[in-house]
């Protein structure tokens, strides 16, 4: 089985190696725009149906199964990682994630727990190990975690923001506090994607979902030595992809973290980047709601980006975010089979 995952299409684009076809996963390929989806969580609270391993190995493995895709990801969420800090996490109907005693002040900071995630987080590896089982023996699995400027915001904020206004006050007015709270999650998150590499993961991916919001400056100082530092201690050990949204100015400092693989989000120019940048690896970047127009323009736009990518090694296809619950299924399936399929 070994040799198979090696050889897979998905781990042959990650190193930049030719592949016969080019490769497509999905962000959010197992979500709520799939009733499969919805038969198996049924009314599970969300925090349980991540930590419940045999129902999410399961949508792992159906969403895998179901769409034919090259790659699954493990089914979970960035944000119970919190919990064992010493963060209140719930998911709240109508609003998403909620911590009930975000990170304020220096007292809250110290309260920060760096824990084990073997110790508090298992339900993670018996889930990877399930799906596992059950994934065909040359279809990897993808792990991942938030990334930290991600998660310390989630944990500063506590809830979904716009301005980021705790987040950014902290980071200007105490510097030495905020990176107190960074290295303490950056040590938390180097911990779990450990776990999840020996669970059986064939590659992990950084989600820096609200990195958007920041100036190349303040990346540069705030974030950077953080999240190159996590690359560092994972890397070569399995193949790392580091995908952040919203702001393409900071492409070129996030390709200098040092991760294998660099995804990229809709709003540049996936090529332009791609050569401006000189990383071996991309992956991308089709705009995710595409996917809700009519299958003849998901398959014109899927084609056009095959187009412009003209075959090159290293590409790995996938969305520029998380296909959205509006989606039709059949779209999802349009879209994978136009790639799998395309000829150049």
């Amino acid at each position: 089985m070994q040799s198979q995952l090696e050889n897979s299409l998905f781990l042959k684009a990650c190193r930049g190696e030719p592949t016969e076809r080019t490769p497509i996963w999905l962000y959010r390929q197992a979500g709520r725009y799939m009733p499969e989806y919805h038969a198996v969580k049924g009314n599970t609270p969300s925090l349980d149906f991540f930590k419940t391993p045999t129902l999410a190995a399961k949508v792992t493995c159906d969403a895998q199964r179901i769409l034919g895709v090259d790659a699954a990801i493990l089914f979970a969420d960035l944000l119970p990682i919190l919990e064992p800090m010493g963060l209140d996490l719930d998911y709240l109907p109508g609003i998403g994630p909620n911590i009930s005693n975000p990170v304020r002040d220096h007292g809250d900071i110290d309260n920060l727990k760096v824990t084990r995630a073997a110790d508090t987080l298992a339900y993670i590896s018996e889930t990877i190990s399930l799906a596992r089982q059950e994934l065909p023996d040359d279809i990897p699995l993808i792990g991942f975690a938030g990334a930290p400027f991600t998660l310390a915001s989630y944990a500063i904020e506590g809830k979904g923001s716009r301005n980021y206004v705790h987040v950014k006050k902290l980071m200007y007015s105490d510097p030495e506090a905020w990176r107190t709270v960074m290295e303490k999650v950056t040590d938390v998150v180097i911990d779990y994607l450990d776990l999840q590499i020996a669970s059986g993961v064939q590659a992990v991916q950084l989600f820096d979902s609200w990195v958007g919001c920041l100036t190349p400056e303040a990346y540069r100082h705030f974030v950077l030595p953080h999240s190159k530092r996590l690359i560092q201690a994972v890397s070569g050990k399995v193949p790392v992809i580091h995908f952040g949204t919203g702001n393409p100015a900071l492409l070129p400092l996030m390709n200098e973290a040092g991760a294998d693989v660099l995804g990229i989000d809709w709003r540049a120019p996936l090529m332009d980047s791609w050569r401006a940048l000189g990383t071996k690896a991309v992956q991308g970047n089709l705009d995710p709601i595409i996917l809700c127009a009519e299958e003849s323009v998901v398959i014109r736009e899927a084609t056009a980006l095959l187009d412009s990518v003209g075959g090159r090694p290293g590409h790995i296809f996938n969305l520029g975010h998380g296909i959205i619950p509006d989606v039709p299924v059949e779209n999802v399936k349009t879209l994978v089979r136009t790639v799998q399929e395309y000829q150049c």
